[in-house]
């Protein structure tokens, strides 16, 4: 039970997080759009929560968008304590999350070896065109 309702305060801070994007940061050098709040994970005390933002740009960007998240911390904060009803507001940590760009790549390594032709697709479907008899 305690796992289930941890889960549904992650969610419910990651769509906090990500409704409070464009209110609080208004930079003119900030891209709000490259952003998005893939996971929080609070802790069980839910004293504190690492927020992990992936950030579709180069990474020397990335790192200067991340610092202006983490400037904005406080405002974020505030905003999930007003709307996000919890014994206490936890501590947010957002830290860089690179499993959606390393995603990218493995789906471009494929791509790449589908149109080299050493990949074949009709793996994919669980045939292997061989083998014609089937199963029951």
């Amino acid at each position: 039970m305690k796992t289930d309702r941890i889960t549904r305060v992650n969610e419910l801070i990651r769509r906090e997080l990500g409704t409070q994007l464009y209110r609080v940061i208004n930079q003119p050098d900030f891209d709000s759009a490259a952003v998005t709040f893939t996971q929080a994970k609070t802790s069980a005390d839910l004293r504190s929560c690492r927020v992990l933002v992936s950030i579709r740009a180069e990474p020397d960007r990335q790192e200067h968008m991340l610092g202006v998240l983490r400037r904005h911390r406080a405002e974020f904060q505030q905003a999930v304590s007003r709307h996000v009803v919890l014994r206490y507001t936890p501590h947010l940590h957002f830290v860089l999350d690179h499993s959606v760009a390393e995603g990218d790549h493995v789906l471009q390594l494929l791509n790449r070896l589908e149109a080299e032709g050493d990949f074949n697709s009709d793996l994919s479907d669980g045939h292997d065109g061989d083998n014609e008899s089937s199963s029951p």
